[in-house]
C-alpha cells in the first residue's frame, strides 16, 4: 500500500473540519464571555537534589519494608509509584485558558455550570497561593481549585458573585501538604 498526499490532504481536511464544529459547538452552550485568562494548570515548586534523595530513600524504605514482610506486590506497587511520582514531578504545566461566562467557569473544555456550584472561595497569599476554590455539588471531587495566576482576584471576584455566594473555605490538609512538600 502506497501513500497518497491527495487522500491524506482530503481526510485530514475533513478531519480538520469536524473538529472545528466538535469545537465550535460547545462554546454554543457556555453563554457570554465575561473575562477571560490563560494559567498554568498547576504551580511549579522547586525542588533541590535533597528534595529527591529524601524522595527516594522514603520509597526505598517501603520497597525495603514490603520485600522484608515478603509482600511483592507491595514493593511492586511503590516502585512503580516512584517512577510515576518523578515523571510526574519532571512534567511542565500546560497553559490553559480559562473564562468566566453567564453560564458559568470554564477551565479549557469543562464548563462548571454556576447551578452546579454551592459556592466559592478565592485563596489569595502572596507569593504562590492564588486559587478560586469552587464548591461544586459533585460526590467524588467536591472541590475543584482554579489557579488565577496574574489575575485581579477582585476584578474575577465581582465577576463570580453575582451568579453564586461566596462562603469561606479552609485551606485541606492535602493542600498543605502539597505546599509543604512541594509536589
Amino acid at each position: 500500500m502506497s501513500f497518497n498526499p491527495k487522500s491524506y490532504e482530503i481526510i485530514h481536511k475533513q478531519q480538520s473540519a469536524a473538529d472545528q464544529e466538535n469545537i465550535e459547538e460547545p462554546q454554543q452552550n457556555i453563554g457570554e464571555i465575561l473575562h477571560t485568562w490563560r494559567a498554568p494548570e498547576f504551580e511549579v515548586y522547586e525542588k533541590s537534589a535533597r528534595w529527591y534523595l529524601i524522595g527516594a530513600v522514603f520509597i526505598s524504605l517501603i520497597v525495603a519494608y514490603a520485600l522484608y514482610t515478603n509482600s511483592p506486590i507491595m514493593a511492586i506497587t511503590f516502585i512503580l509509584l516512584g517512577i510515576i511520582g518523578f515523571i510526574y514531578l519532571q512534567k511542565d504545566p500546560r497553559i490553559v485558558n480559562f473564562a468566566v461566562t453567564t453560564k458559568g467557569i470554564l477551565a479549557d473544555n469543562q464548563l462548571y455550570d454556576f447551578e452546579n456550584i454551592y459556592s466559592f472561595w478565592i485563596f489569595y497569599e502572596e507569593p504562590n497561593i492564588k486559587i478560586i476554590s469552587l464548591h461544586t455539588k459533585a460526590s467524588m471531587l467536591p472541590y475543584v481549585h482554579i489557579p488565577l495566576h496574574g489575575e485581579d482576584p477582585v476584578k474575577l471576584r465581582e465577576f463570580i458573585i453575582s451568579y453564586i455566594p461566596e462562603i469561606k473555605q479552609d485551606i485541606s490538609l492535602i493542600d498543605t501538604l502539597e505546599r509543604v512538600l512541594h509536589i
